[in-house]
């Protein structure tokens, strides 16, 4: 090719420098990469590849895709209105958990909505603005579902190993503070992932072997050096990963204790019981995300990392709302007598 016909000249001084270099392939390399990002990225545009090509998979993905958001709303929408509707459920345990349905309706609508469009329209474009947005609130509810999980963890230490002074402690003060550290936390982690890919620079329209802009991907993707962006990337995930895991298995730990000095054993497993959804939400949510990348470091297959994706990025959001209804007594009620009242009217 030659280089100085190529479509990425923008100034005389790549023209001069390409035309010094011409015969050296390593620089003719980094000529392709020779521009301003800004001018770049504002044409610059991506192909979400998602799960397969063949046409007659299409209508399949559609339709699990398309079931899967409905089945997800519902759910979460039916936790929201049991909680909102029942004056039983106005403590901050299912305040908690009404939030954690918003997060978990966010989480799923950032990806699977463009998945339908994208079949629907047989359009897979995604402009680098588009992808950049798309990747904030991934990360952005996707860390509020973390972080929220470690706030109810919390909420079940102070029930079970201090009980009577859980409604001083659990005012609805702390418990705003705590739901607006989650956002910030959140936003926080959201923007530093914005901030590191929009520093990238991609020399072509890049195909992405995934369904939504997915960080480690946009990193192999990118012509320049990602080292760095590597380490950012890992570091972040330490710090707004770990710190979570680490606030639940230390709640965990002293709820455990506290259960283990209850003498009856109908006493422990009432205790017990408390924590059975939040316990089955946590090891749901932290195991696929776990899963995926243990999958991702040893297949090094994208298109198999964009089906182990599909856990904790639709499965998850989907199985929470059932995961409390089916295992709680009170939102089995509360869902009762809403389904009551709207039969009655």
């Amino acid at each position: 090719m030659n280089c100085l016909n190529s479509k990425y000249r923008h100034t005389d001084r790549s023209q001069y420098t390409c035309f010094l270099y011409l015969n050296s392939h390593l620089f003719l390399k980094s000529c392709l990469c020779y521009t301003e990002p800004q001018n770049l990225t504002d044409v610059l545009e991506f192909f979400l590849l998602g799960f397969s090509e063949d046409p007659e998979l299409q209508p399949v993905i559609f339709s699990l895709f398309l079931s899967m958001y409905l089945v997800t709303m519902l759910g979460n929408l039916l936790i929201l209105l049991a909680v909102s509707s029942d004056s039983c459920l106005h403590t901050p345990m299912y305040f908690f958990l009404s939030i954690l349905s918003l997060a978990d309706i966010g989480f799923i609508s950032t990806t699977v909505p463009k998945v339908i469009l994208d079949i629907e329209t047989h359009n897979r474009v995604i402009s680098h603005v588009g992808c950049l947005i798309q990747l904030s609130f991934f990360n952005l509810f996707g860390c509020l579902d973390s972080v929220l999980l470690t706030v109810m963890a919390y909420d079940r230490f102070v029930a079970i190993c201090y009980p009577l002074h859980y409604p001083v402690i659990m005012n609805p003060r702390l418990c705003s503070l705590l739901i607006l550290i989650s956002f910030l936390i959140s936003l926080l982690d959201s923007q530093l992932h914005c901030l590191m890919m929009s520093q990238l620079t991609f020399c072509t329209n890049v195909e992405i072997p995934h369904f939504f802009c997915d960080p480690p991907q946009l990193l192999k993707l990118s012509c320049n050096d990602t080292s760095t962006s590597k380490i950012f990337m890992y570091f972040l995930g330490a710090i707004f990963g770990g710190i979570p895991v680490s606030g639940i298995l230390f709640s965990y730990t002293r709820i455990v204790s506290s259960i283990l000095r209850v003498p009856s054993t109908g006493g422990k497993y009432k205790a017990f019981s408390t924590c059975g959804s939040h316990l089955s939400v946590v090891s749901l949510f932290y195991g696929t995300g776990l899963g995926v990348y243990l999958s991702s470091t040893i297949s090094h297959s994208p298109r198999k990392d964009a089906v182990a994706s599909v856990m904790y990025a639709v499965i998850v959001p989907m199985l929470n709302p059932f995961i409390y209804s089916l295992r709680n007594k009170d939102i089995k009620r509360a869902l009762q007598r809403l389904l009551n009242r709207k039969a009655e009217s």
